[in-house]
């Protein structure tokens, strides 16, 4: 994209850009605006576009281009969303500005809490708890193909121990794969294997430990598990509040911590995705106060009524630890995982993994190596977004059938919804469900020690949960509890 000029934010731009879309071929109208959409990203991300700097009208940049206007009004509003140009009216789309340094503080104490303990049915026949994928929609054949594939041509070095970053035809093809449907700026170097989340959060929380990191923010609402991870390593976890525009990201300043964990593109569980400013804010403090962003990108393939938002690595690849898993995309059971780090993180989480273990084995690597590169994964998720969005829709409309009082939110993406409850009614819903054999998680499940979350009752439903033949079984039993 040579021939980009940064204007001063007061002048008006007169921004001539070349963004080499003559290869695109005849890939059409979603190549170009992901095409636009890379161009962009990297030009902010070197410089060449500066903070505050006016972009081209739509109309302006499309007739130079010589490509449709809706092409660019949606890159640009993608590129809105995920943090990298602002949009207000009467002053046009800009680069989105950045804040100055600021020095960092010391940490808060960690205020420990009861968590209330899950109501699990004694025989259940049904479970819509969240987390899980359709696994009986697992692609076997395929990924028997694939695997035959990937033995067959494996190098005799793929018996040995290996690079523990992991395989490098993995990292290749990850590279590649999460540049183009995630936005991640990532080169195989940088990407490291690992056994799944809780894998990777350890390796990460051992280094954090060893730059003598006391604390990391978290979320107000997330996965116990994680929480437990952070605070059993000796790290203080304080919780940033929640509200309903996501994660209160520009709070980091006041809590002194040196990282923080994040699912910027879906919250988990509430289901939001992160606002614009404060996807900037968090990148902001990072940047200012030389702390780290974990980001948790768990489901970020799986979004039903607009194209996904971006990762929020994209926006500083040098301040944020990029998580991934096959998990909710093909199955847990796999055991696989992978993190994008920045350059300066790779040796000491190298070291850390060379001390811990080389998992998972190098042919499940390869294997998912060639499953990506064959194009199978990518219909795979192809496939299963459509059989999720049947199941979402469908729980949409038997809740608003058979208990119109219950609003169904956190839905725009995942494998989950919340249903928000009376207050003071989630406990006695989720025990009538484990009386009539039905598995269910609520809010309070996934709230921090921390946080006093009186009166916001819900239930975390994972429609993706169940089998085909279980689905109906699992909705009626969900609609026959609810409060009406």
């Amino acid at each position: 994209m040579p021939g980009a000029r940064a204007n001063s934010p007061e002048e008006p731009s007169t921004l001539g850009v070349d963004l080499h879309l003559d290869h695109l071929g005849l890939r059409g109208q979603h190549g170009l605006r992901s095409s636009l959409m890379d161009a962009l990203r990297e030009a902010v991300r070197s410089g060449r576009l500066a903070p505050g700097v006016q972009l081209p009208s739509s109309r302006a940049l499309a007739a130079d281009l010589s490509i449709a206007r809706n092409t660019v009004a949606e890159a640009y509003a993608e590129l809105v969303a995920e943090g990298w140009l602002t949009a207000k009216q009467g002053s046009g789309t800009r680069v989105a500005r950045r804040a100055e340094p600021r020095k960092p503080a010391g940490g808060p104490e960690r205020v420990v809490l009861a968590r209330p303990t899950p109501i699990r049915p004694p025989e259940a026949r049904y479970s819509l708890l969240p987390g899980n994928p359709d696994l009986a929609s697992f692609p076997r054949a395929q990924w028997l193909s694939a695997a035959r594939r990937a033995l067959t041509a494996a190098p005799n070095d793929a018996l040995g121990y290996g690079d523990p970053r992991g395989r490098i035809e993995l990292r290749t093809a990850l590279a590649d794969y999460l540049a183009r449907a995630r936005g991640v700026h990532a080169t195989p170097d940088r990407i490291l294997i690992c056994a799944g989340f809780v894998h990777g959060l350890r390796l990460i929380s051992a280094v954090l430990r060893g730059r003598r990191v006391r604390s990391v923010a978290v979320e107000s609402y997330g996965v116990p598990q994680y929480y437990d991870l952070l605070t059993d390593g000796g790290l203080h976890t304080p919780a940033l509040p929640l509200d309903e525009d996501g994660t209160r990201t520009e709070e980091l300043a006041d809590l002194g911590v040196g990282a923080v964990l994040l699912t910027p593109a879906h919250q988990y569980p509430t289901g939001g995705a992160l606002r614009p400013d404060r996807r900037a804010a968090v990148v902001d403090w990072a940047r200012s106060t030389g702390g780290l962003v974990l980001e948790d990108d768990y489901d970020g393939e799986f979004r039903y009524d607009r194209q996904p938002v971006g990762a929020l690595q994209g926006l500083d690849p040098e301040q944020v630890v990029y998580f991934g898993t096959a998990s909710k995309s093909l199955a847990p059971g796999l055991r696989t995982g992978w993190m994008v780090l920045p350059r300066s993180l790779v040796q000491e989480v190298v070291a850390a993994k060379g001390h811990v273990d080389w998992a998972p084995g190098s042919f499940d690597q390869l294997t998912l190596a060639e499953f990506i590169t064959s194009g199978d994964y990518d219909r795979h998720v192809r496939a299963m977004r459509l059989r999720y969005r049947r199941r979402r829709d469908q729980l949409v409309e038997a809740v608003a059938s058979q208990a119109p009082g219950i609003r169904v939110s956190g839905i725009a993406a995942g494998l989950h919804a919340v249903l928000d409850l009376p207050p003071g009614t989630e406990r006695s819903v989720i025990g009538a469900a484990a009386k009539l054999g039905l598995a269910l998680d609520g809010l309070g499940d996934f709230t921090h020690p921390s946080v006093d979350a009186a009166g916001s009752d819900g239930l975390v439903v994972g429609y993706a949960t169940p089998s085909d033949s279980a689905w109906s079984g699992a909705l009626a039993t969900l609609c026959q509890v609810l409060p009406r």
